[in-house]
Formats: structure tokens, C-alpha cells, sequence
């Protein structure tokens, strides 16, 4: 992947979202991020100006309830599409060493050349084994109706928990209805995905992942009758609300 992110000045007032975009911009040259992954990601911009880019306490607590749940599964996964790879690469892989996590490639727009694409800059940028390419391992879940039913069976299929960030809300809601409990990341909150998730981070996931990694870390350390209680106290549908709430109250002030 070609790197030209000198083109952006640090002086410029929005330089860490301009360096963002030049980011999914090599990602889409390099053949990780498809034109829609470009709409998608401008999409969730407009909701990340609301929240004032930046992480808020709900989003921390949610980080937080989210790592526990990671590290108390007996199978974590993590999904990564393009713009996950193109992003944040790296943080993919400390998170999965920090919790003990598989690592799993799956695509809306899936190709077996993007899949290995990605597979590898995942693994450059430290991955030691990422799953989702081979078809020997390959299975499908029926409730979806995108490429994304693909799944590989050492991965998401035999998975407890699921990592899920930028998502669809159709495979959130089958995941859910296998049984998996699901982490999303989504800057959202009114989306499927954020409502059907068992924890939803609403925030930036340039921001959430490496807050996730140290997370992670931190409470590895922990007793589990620690993590389960972080799990246990955390109400997802009451946290969206306060997240909401919290956006309403940046638009009223933005108003006056």
C-alpha cells in the first residue's frame, strides 16, 4: 500500500479525520476497500461530527463491558471488513493477542482476491493467523442474504462471541439468533446492528480500538468474578439511550 499521508498538514483543524480518509483512500487503491465501504465511512463521519469527535463516557463504558466479554468467551472472534483492515490493521492484532481471539475475514462485497488481499495486510501489520479464505473451512448461515453468509467454520461459525465492527444489521440479528452474543462498533445508535448487539460502542473505531486493546489488557488482570459483573451491570439498550441523549443535548447547544 502506497503511504502519501504527508499530504495532509498537522496544522489543518480536522488533520486526524482528513488522515482517516487518506487511510480508506490507499485501502481502496490496494483493492481492500470497495467503493461502497468510501459511502459507507461518510455515513458514520456525519454522526461522529454530532458526537463532537471525540469518545464519550458511554462509549467507554461500553469499550469496557465489551472487553470483559471478550476475554470471559470461550471462542472470541473478530470480523474485519475492508475498511476495518484499512484503518486499523494493527490494533486488530493486539486486540486478538490481548483476549486470545481468532481473527476472521467477511466481506458484504466478497471476492476470494480481496479476502487474501486483506488477509495479508492483516498478518504484515501483526496478525498471526487469519481465518475466512479457505474454502475447505468454509459454511454459510442461511438467515443471511449477502455475501457475509460465508463464514468459516473454525471462526464465526463455531464463535460465542462476535466482534463485529462496522456492520450489517441483517447478520447482527442472525448471529444473535444463533446464539452468539455480539459486540458492534458503530457510530449510529439508531442502526439494526447498534439495537440488536448485546453491547454496542458508539464511537469512532480509529478511537475505540486501541482504547479496546488497553482495555483488554487492563482487565486481563482481573478476576473473572470482576469481568462478570462488568458484563452483568452493563445495559446496552439504556446506554444507546444516554448516547442519544447525549447527541440531542450537542444539537441543542450547537442550535443557540
Amino acid at each position: 500500500m502506497m503511504i502519501h499521508m504527508s499530504k495532509v498538514s498537522p496544522l489543518h483543524p480536522r488533520a486526524e479525520s482528513l488522515r482517516v480518509r487518506e487511510r480508506l483512500v490507499e485501502g481502496f487503491e490496494a483493492s481492500l476497500v470497495v467503493p461502497e465501504g468510501l459511502a459507507a465511512h461518510g455515513r458514520g463521519e456525519a454522526f461522529d461530527y454530532i458526537l463532537g469527535e471525540q469518545t464519550t463516557e458511554h462509549a467507554k463504558r461500553a469499550i469496557e463491558a465489551a472487553s470483559a466479554m471478550l476475554l470471559l468467551a470461550k471462542h472470541p472472534v473478530i470480523s474485519v471488513n475492508g475498511n476495518v483492515a484499512a484503518l486499523v490493521p494493527a490494533e486488530i492484532a493486539e486486540l486478538a493477542k490481548a483476549v486470545g481471539a481468532k481473527i476472521e475475514v467477511n466481506l458484504f462485497h466478497g471476492s476470494a482476491r480481496r479476502e487474501s488481499v486483506i488477509a495479508r495486510w492483516l498478518r504484515k501489520h501483526g496478525a498471526k493467523e487469519v481465518l475466512g479464505t479457505s474454502v475447505k473451512f468454509s459454511t454459510r448461515i442461511k438467515e443471511v442474504h449477502s455475501d457475509r453468509r460465508k463464514v468459516d467454520r473454525r471462526g464465526i461459525a463455531a464463535a460465542d462471541v462476535v466482534l463485529v465492527p462496522l456492520e450489517d444489521g441483517d447478520r447482527t440479528e442472525a448471529l444473535k439468533k444463533l446464539g452468539k452474543r455480539v459486540i458492534a462498533i458503530d457510530l449510529n445508535p439508531m442502526s439494526r446492528t447498534a439495537r440488536a448487539a448485546d453491547v454496542t460502542i458508539v464511537d469512532n473505531i480509529v478511537r475505540a480500538l486501541p482504547l479496546m486493546a488497553k482495555d483488554a489488557k487492563r482487565l486481563s488482570r482481573a478476576q473473572k468474578t470482576r469481568l462478570h459483573d462488568v458484563v452483568r451491570h452493563f445495559d446496552n439498550k439504556a446506554n444507546l439511550g444516554a448516547t442519544l441523549e447525549f447527541m440531542l443535548g450537542r444539537l441543542k447547544n450547537l442550535i443557540k
